[in-house]
Formats: structure tokens, sequence, C-alpha cells
């Protein structure tokens, strides 16, 4: 009975913060350690961090980085350590992970297949390396001295256990790499990833690293990311480790600490008396010229008690919106502290997307209480000077959230006593700072100079947009001057369904240096509030008083209603039903459907609307959508939640000018008056 103690471990890095990251590198190592492991698998360039984009290229940036690597196998005796950099050789550049043994540099795997979709644009700065080579990567010492390693396709034979390589995306693919890797007699594979959260990728995660150690007869180990690393993604770390079919170890998600540890003990004998007795298993022997034999004593050890896998609120029905309130609130929680801001600063108009701004700031805040305590909070954030005071003074959560978040209700002549009120519940229900600061006066001004340039009246009849667009961008002064009094980020309440047709005014509502809700849809947004009014998160009260949002229909609240006949102006009836919205949305960009294709796929769906009003609703979404990509251009940076993303930097791309689907709109309009969709 050979056994092992192996651990995983996921970090929160930082693009070029070399000091931070080697620490957490370190205390990774050291905990390890601590606690028994032999072998420690670290993320992705996790040396490094994964969104250093096209800094990649920097010659000093390579050079720091292996100059780092040296340092970090100085902390390995007696261990075996895999941590991903990137590695230049022969003019090109590997995503890379190196093994370090006992002190030393074993050699560097290399990433087979490069994530190229979505958000990945890893081709742009790396080479995939070509199955079943290997090379030697020379590195020349400060003393002149040339030292060789070997690079590639390899195998590592550590001290008798054979240790292999699939690094994030080829664990993803059908003709991943642990494959061969199995047949030539793999032991144990290593995962470093960098695999960004979404919902439900946790579940396909735990699929393929379990199957995996199923199919090949491996103990798998799966080291992520952790946190907002680079400022969109969010990495929600989730170590796995699985052994002969059998998930044996399970991280937390989302953790506010700077790395979190999962360790198991896993049967090498087991796994090979178990591939032994498989008919199917054909054994690879024309590989040996692959596989780095690296000498090794693993200590001896005697066997534990099986681990058990605890239940969390990962197992529970909500999982989707605990996901949403967690992932949220640690990109929230890293953006304030890795961009060292005294704060956040949002509008709240008394509607659901400002309310749920506010609300995730506040989780953010309670989450690192609870999982940091006070001493941890101030430790994480030194800087904010309202923060330490509060701390000074035995504040909890809430007096944080007062010292971390301001808030402010900007009305003009056209705002309403329901969303006033509804405003203020929210900022004293979460504890935030609460101003109201009128801007009727300054609205009103501006139509004024106007008027009188132009030489006529600005009347609702002929200026409609005009006149609920100063409303929106009038407001813009004051709340980014309150957000620069605090030195602290405005947040941008827009959601990823207005984004998509446009539905807000640039360097109004769109203000702002960060959209934490740019990437979930309306719909949803409001069945989580609703789910946070009445439950919440595990561990967290929920908050009452989001009934003063829940009750409305969402609002811009910028015509009068008198000009609206007499009824209040509602989201939906300037657009479409936002499920019905969301869901062209999903069939039009998300699938690349054309207009006659999202009206078949969606009309059995929808059986209470005549084809003809569905039809116009898809022609005003694609008309819109085409009409607005600059805005979505000019968005703050939003977080990535999942493959609906509208964002053209991270996600979606598509021409500012086109011909906005004029002929295949035709189509649509002559379709609908064939009678074709009736029957």
């Amino acid at each position: 009975m050979k056994l092992v103690k192996v651990a995983v471990a996921c970090v929160n890095q930082t693009p070029f913060a070399w000091d931070e990251n080697f620490a957490h590198l370190k205390m990774a190592v050291e905990h390890a350690r601590a606690e028994g492991a032999t072998l420690l698998v670290l993320p992705e360039l996790a040396i490094t961090g994964y969104g250093c984009e096209d800094a990649f290229f920097m010659d000093g940036l390579q050079d720091q980085a292996f100059e780092q690597l040296e340092q970090l196998a100085q902390l390995t005796h007696d261990m075996v350590v895999a941590v991903g950099l990137p590695v230049y050789h022969e003019k090109a550049l590997y995503n890379a992970a190196a093994l370090l043994v006992d002190g030393k540099l074993a050699g560097f795997a290399a990433k087979q297949f490069l994530a190229g979709d979505g958000i990945h644009y890893e081709p742009r700065w790396f080479k995939a390396w070509p199955a079943g080579e290997i090379d030697v990567l020379e590195r020349t010492a400060p003393d002149g001295s040339i030292h060789r390693f070997p690079i590639g396709d390899l195998l590592f034979d550590v001290g008798d256990v054979r240790i292999g390589f699939e690094i994030c995306e080829d664990a993803w693919v059908a003709n991943r790499p642990g494959t061969d890797l199995s047949l030539r007699g793999a032991d144990i594979l290593c995962n470093p990833s960098a695999s960004h959260f979404a919902f439900g990728k946790f579940a396909v995660r735990q699929r393929f690293v379990i199957e995996g150690s199923r199919a090949f007869g491996v103990a798998y180990l799966y080291a992520n990311l952790l946190g907002n690393e680079a400022g969109r993604v969010i990495y929600d770390g989730g170590g796995l480790i699985a052994s002969g079919g059998d998930l044996v170890a399970r991280g937390r998600r989302f953790s506010f600490h700077d790395h979190e540890l999962s360790t198991a003990v896993v049967d090498i004998d087991a796994n090979r008396r178990e591939q032994a007795r498989r008919g199917s298993h054909r054994p690879r022997h024309d590989a040996d010229d692959q596989v780095v034999e690296v000498p090794f004593v693993w200590p001896t050890r005697k066997p534990e008690s099986p681990p058990r896998i605890e239940v969390s609120w990962e197992d529970r029905a909500t999982v989707r919106e605990e996901e949403f309130a967690r992932a949220v609130a640690l990109g929230l929680w890293d953006y304030l502290r890795k961009g060292r801001a005294q704060g956040y600063v949002v509008s709240l108009s008394g509607g659901a997307d400002s309310a749920a701004c506010a609300v995730l700031v506040a989780l953010a805040i309670q989450f690192a209480f609870e999982e940091l305590g006070p001493g941890g909070v101030r430790q994480h954030l030194p800087f904010c000077r309202r923060l330490a005071e509060v701390l000074e003074q035995g504040g909890g959560p809430k007096a944080a959230v007062g010292a971390l978040l301001s808030c402010a209700y900007q009305p003009t002549e056209n705002s309403g006593d329901v969303t006033r009120n509804a405003a203020e519940q929210i900022a004293r229900a979460v504890g935030s700072e609460f101003h109201i600061i009128d801007v009727d006066a300054q609205y009103k001004q501006y139509i004024a100079v106007v008027e009188k340039a132009i030489g006529r009246t600005l009347t609702w009849e002929q200026d409609d947009i005009t006149l609920q667009n100063i409303q929106a961008r009038v407001r813009a002064p004051s709340i980014w001057m309150l957000a620069n009094v605090r030195g602290a980020v405005l947040l941008t309440t827009s959601n990823r369904s207005e984004a998509a047709v446009g539905y807000a005014t640039m360097d109004g509502d769109t203000s702002g240096g960060l959209a934490p809700l740019g990437g979930i849809d309306k719909t949803y947004l409001r069945q989580w509030l609703v789910w946070m009014e009445t439950k919440g998160p595990v561990g967290l009260q929920p908050i009452a008083e989001l009934r003063y949002i829940n009750q409305q229909q969402p609002t811009a609240e910028l015509r009068p209603a008198s000009k609206n006949a007499g009824v209040a102006q509602t989201d939906e009836a300037d657009l479409m039903p936002y499920d019905f919205l969301e869901a062209v949305e999903d069939s039009a960009i998300r699938d690349k459907h054309t207009p006659i294709e999202v009206l078949q796929e969606l009309s059995p769906r929808y059986p209470n609307q005549t084809p003809l009003q569905l039809a116009q609703w898809i022609e005003r979404f694609f008309r819109l959508w085409c009409r607005n990509q600059w805005k979505r251009e000019r968005l703050a940076p939003s977080f990535h939640l999942d493959d609906r993303n509208v964002d053209p930097r991270s996600w979606c791309r598509f021409p500012i000018l086109s011909g906005n689907f004029e002929r295949e709109l035709a189509e649509l309009r002559a379709y609908i008056a064939s009678g074709a969709a009736d029957r």
C-alpha cells in the first residue's frame, strides 16, 4: 500500500503584484507542509497572475517569473510542488507548469490546448505545445553557467510515482492529454487551472475531475485561482481531489482568504491494481523518452479514515442565488482592496438595480467579517481611513458598511415618494451613508439654457428623449463629486438586459467605474432580490426592507405621468416584457439566430402573444441592439457571470456600424404578412 498525502491550493493573485503573489504561494507551501502533505498543486500562471494580457510578452515579466520560480523551489525541500508560469522557449511563449522536487526544478509540462473562446484569448499570447513532443529549455544563470530543463509533453517519475499534467483547458476537450498519460503509466494527474466562475460551471469541473480519476486510474488534483484577479473575471477557487472515481476533497469556493488548502491521502497502489484488472487498459511502453526520472523518497504513511465531504450551501436548491451573491460580493471586495479605493458610491434610484448594488456591497463586507474577522478586514484594507476609525471604536459589519458605502437619492420633479422612500429604506437597512441630492434646479436650468440657445420651448411631444436624458445626465456630476470626495469607486447600476438594447443614458445612469450588474439579466435580478428579501445567503439574515423595491414595477421615472396617459412610466412598456427580451437576446446573440429563426423558436413558448406582437418586439430588439453597440463599447467594466455576457471587450464582439439586419428584418415582416407564422 503506497499512500501519499496530497494537497491543492487556490490562491488569490494579481497581475504584477510580485511580492504579494509570492507571499500567497509561500503561505500555501507552508500550510501544506504543516498539514503533512508531500505533493502540492498550485494554480495555472499563479506566479505572474493569469490576466497579464499583452504584458506577457515583456522580457522583464518572463525573467521575473523565472526568478520567483527559483525562489519558490528553495521552499520545497522534502516536497513536490507544481505551479504555473509563462515560459519562453525557441521564439515562442508557452503556458507551462513547473514541477519542483525537493528544492530543485525538475522540468516543465506545457499546455496543449489553449482557451480561445469567450473571455479567453490565450492564443494571442501562447503557443499550444504539440502532443508527444519534448525539448530542452536552456537558461543562463547569473554566474554565466547554462542550466538545462526538460520541457514538453512530459511524465515525471518522482520516486516511482508517475506525475502528469492536464493544464486547465486540456481537461475540457474530448481528446484530453490524460488519456495518453494514463496509458504511459501516470499515477497522479495535476491540473493547475485558472477557470473563471460561471453559473453551473463548478458541477462540470467536478464531473471531469471525478471521471478523470476513474477512467485514467489515477489520483486527480485540481487547483484553481481565487477571487477577482484583474478586474472583470472572478475565480471561485474550489480545489478538488479525486481518486479512483471518488471525490475525496472539495475546497470552499468564493473564499475571502488569500489562499484555501484542501488535502487528502490517496492510495497509489489501489489505483494501479484497478487499472491492472481492466481488460480494456492497454499500457504504452514506447514513450520512455518522455519520462523524466527524478529521485525522491516519499514518506511512509499510515491509512487514514476517508474524509467526509461537508454539506454546505453548494448542495442546496438555491445554489444559483448563493453563487450570484458570493461571486459578486467577492468581486467587489477584491476590486476595492486591489484598487486601494476608500469605498463605493451608489446613486440609489429606489429601483431594483441600484438597490441590488447597495445590497451586494453590504454582502461583500458581511462575508469579509464572517471569514476574516475584524482584524483580517483591517489587514486587507489598511488604507481605508474611515473603516479604521470604525474598527478602532469596535464597530461591526453594519458600521463598516457605513464607512465604505455612500448612497444618494437624486430626485427631479418627476421622482415620486415611493422611490424616495424605497431608496432610504434600503440605505438604512444595509447601514450605508445616505444623502438626498435634489437635482431638479440643475435639470430645469439646463432646459432653460438650451431653449434660449435654440429659440424655442422644449416639449414632451417633440423632445421626449432629450428631456428624459438630461434628467439622467444631470445626476452624474454630483454623484461623481460625492465619489471624489470619498475617494470611492462609483458603481454604475446598468444590467445586461439594458445594455443589450441600449436602454440607458450615456454619461447619465451609466456613469461609474464599475458595473457589478453588467453581466446579469433584469428578470433574474428581480427574482434574486425577492430571495434576498425572504431568505438570503446561508449564515446571513435576509433584508426585509427589499419589499419596498420588490413591490414596484421597474421604472426610469423620467417622464411625467400626465404624458403617459396618466400611468406611471415603466421599463417594460418602453421596451417589451423583460423575460421576452432576454429570450430574444439568448436566441439572437448567444445562439446567433436570424429574426425569423428567433420568432420560430420563441412562438411556442409565448402562446398568449400573437405572432405579430412577437415579431414587433423581435424587430425592436434587433434595431436597438445594432443602434447601441457604441454604448456597449463605453459601459464600465462588468463581472463575467455566464455565457450570455454582452461585453464587447471580453465576450461578445459586434461591429459598431452595420447593415442593421435590414434584409433579415424585411424577411421577418414578409413572413408575418404571409401568414406563415400562424400555421
